[in-house]
């Protein structure tokens, strides 16, 4: 019987899709690489969501948000959904299914308990020893402070990356080191050189964890896992060597870096004035009293500063994807292992003066980086055709040849074998003003040519020819000659299954 191939899904979180060596933005990240030179690269991969918990639950359950109910941060998928998908779905079909670094398929900030291990609030209850199940797959190692705009609270309110961290009990202390700025200092609040050396960071950790995972793999059950990093989500911070990699004079910045409200729908003003108010989400977010949410002042250097250290966290994460791809081949699997590399979504960064991310469906916001290798997949191959990360779940459910549930995905099988072709992609994202100023209900469909994002409450929106305005300069939803494209893309997105279920109760913030 031939043997049945390892999955293996490398994800990182806020990463743009224009952000990798094959973009030509500058960005070293050799080891993907790699995966593109073994296999497949999609040049318009787009997120279904541009906040993590939900693009997170479409990347598990292969659901579009309005089809899972988790239409924003802060809201709980259903464990029996989370069950029911990627984890579930290979643990079911006899893989060794793993989950480590950062999930976010539940919410962290909270108020109230909400009895999920990545609640802080609930957190002390599972303990050092839990490994899982959680959302289907059988064993986890996981984060409960991905990111250091949170505040520091000593176990047993922790997971597993904080008891090591905390492990002579010295986490507070590395924590705090984590934001000391080391020279030369930056011009961004929002970025800086890490005082806490490599090995505590979290891309080490993870790393380690994934390579021992491989190293100690059952020769006769496949493996299936979700590798999950959370660089490089601001604040944007990373130690040496990866800080000092890019000289911030030589990086390329934002092409358009100044806030351009005019011709753009409604909502990009109330959002950006909103953001301009003080912290509403609290301290447990807010570390040392400052409001993370901020874009700050987005001056020329800022964004050298800010680019550079960004890229670096790109390439800490990169090292780490090519021990893992090493790891593989030292155990002689890499030849019978799928990979698939993605983000959950992208980052500002700078365009049209905006920072971090929002109801603003930019391209560097809204494409991910997403590669394919493994067994039968065609070498060196780019395909342009749109596609989506709710896609995974279905790619890797008909290479392994198991059966899922009913979902909104697609095997990309049929486009590298060149019988099959796409026509656009689909995003959602339910707005509250309770969070983010503006009430919307915003689709966007992503076509070969065309970017539309559309509020279905008012009507409003904007389209942008991919093809003539790569830069998204000008909003041809209101012009009398785009007519029929706007009715055309309109209709795709009205063409999503109508198997829409309430939003699921707001919990929390993130």
């Amino acid at each position: 019987m031939p043997k049945k191939p390892n999955f293996l899904l490398i994800t990182t979180d806020q990463q743009r899709g224009d952000c990798i060596s094959a973009e030509g933005r500058g960005v070293k990240t050799p080891n993907i690489d790699r995966i593109g030179a073994a296999g497949v690269r999609f040049r318009k991969c787009i997120t279904p969501h541009p906040m993590c918990q939900a693009a997170r639950a479409s990347i598990l359950t292969g659901k579009l948000p309005y089809s899972h109910g988790v239409r924003d941060n802060g809201r709980d998928l259903d464990e029996a959904l989370g069950a029911a998908g990627l984890g579930g779905t290979f643990s079911k079909a006899g893989y060794d299914t793993h989950f480590i670094g950062k999930a976010h398929l539940s919410s962290q900030q909270t108020f109230e308990p909400t009895g999920r291990p990545e609640c802080y609030k609930s957190a002390k209850d599972f303990g050092p020893e839990w490994r899982g199940k959680y959302m289907g797959f059988d064993r986890v190692q996981l984060m409960l402070r991905p990111h250091h705009h949170t505040q520091w609270y000593a176990p047993p309110e922790a997971l597993h990356y904080e008891y090591w961290l905390d492990q002579d009990g010295r986490g507070q202390e590395r924590w705090d080191r984590a934001k000391e700025r080391l020279d030369p200092q930056t011009a961004h609040f929002q970025t800086w050189r890490s005082g806490l050396e490599e090995e505590w960071h979290s891309s080490p950790w993870i790393g380690d964890r994934a390579v021992e995972m491989i190293e100690n793999k059952k020769d006769d059950q496949p493996l299936m896992a979700w590798v999950s990093f959370p660089d490089p989500h601001p604040p944007f911070l990373s130690p040496r060597p990866w800080c000092d990699m890019y000289n911030g004079d030589d990086v390329v910045i934002a092409k358009h870096p100044h806030l351009d409200l005019e011709n753009r729908p409604w909502w990009h003003k109330a959002f950006v004035e909103d953001r301009a108010k003080p912290i509403k989400q609290g301290s447990e977010h807010n570390a040392g009293g400052i409001d993370w949410g901020q874009k700050g002042d987005l001056n020329e250097q800022a964004l050298r500063d800010l680019t550079a250290i960004y890229f670096g966290m790109i390439s800490s994460v990169d090292y780490q994807l090519g021990r893992i791809l090493d790891a593989l081949e030292a155990q002689g699997e890499l030849e019978n292992t799928y990979i698939i590399f993605a983000s959950d979504h992208g980052e500002w960064l700078g365009d049209h003066g905006l920072l971090l991310k929002g109801p603003m469906m930019y391209d560097g916001l809204l494409r991910v980086p997403c590669l394919v290798s493994g067994p039968g997949i065609p070498a060196n191959k780019v395909i342009d055709d749109p596609v989506a990360s709710t896609d995974i779940l279905a790619t890797a459910a008909d290479l392994a040849d198991v059966e899922t549930g009913p979902n909104h995905g697609r095997s990309w099988r049929d486009l590298w074998e060149g019988d099959g072709s796409r026509d656009f992609a689909l995003s959602e994202y339910e707005v509250d003003s309770i969070r983010s100023a503006v009430d919307l209900d915003m689709r966007t469909v992503r076509s070969k040519r065309y970017r539309m994002t559309v509020d279905m409450y008012t009507d409003t929106g904007e389209l942008y020819d991919m093809q003539e305005d790569p830069d998204e300069m000008v909003n041809l939803f209101d012009d009398a000659g785009s007519s029929g494209i706007r009715k055309e893309h309109m209709d795709m997105i009205r063409a999503r299954p109508d198997d829409m279920i309430p939003v699921a109760p707001r919990v929390g913030w993130h």
